[in-house]
């Protein structure tokens, strides 16, 4: 069963990211939004837990975040991919459950 995995909170204020990461099972996509954007950075003390699990989940973030944000795309992990709300509702419809991470 596919499930997209949402997370909203940062990874330096909450510990939704490791839960994420360690529970979603090979094949799921995870998409990062609001403050959860910084999950996506490369170079953080985080980065780590993404880069790690490249191989098995997808990894999304949403753009206009990004932009309310200030954040360019070049700061991203290589791998995460950019969407905007039309691919976030595709990602809901193309996924079995949608789970969100608080």
């Amino acid at each position: 069963m596919a499930i997209l995995h949402t997370i909203n909170k940062s990874p330096f204020d909450k510990n939704s990211l490791e839960a994420c990461v360690r529970l979603a099972n090979k094949g799921s996509s995870v998409l990062f939004i609001e403050d959860g954007i910084y999950c996506a950075m490369k170079g953080t003390a985080k980065s780590g837990l993404v880069e790690g699990r490249k191989g098995d989940l997808s990894f999304y973030v949403l753009g206009p975040d990004l932009k309310a944000r200030g954040i360019g795309e070049d700061k991203l992990i290589d791998g995460v991919k950019v969407v905007d709300y039309n691919g976030f509702v595709k990602l809901a419809v193309d996924n079995d459950k949608v789970q969100a991470w608080l």
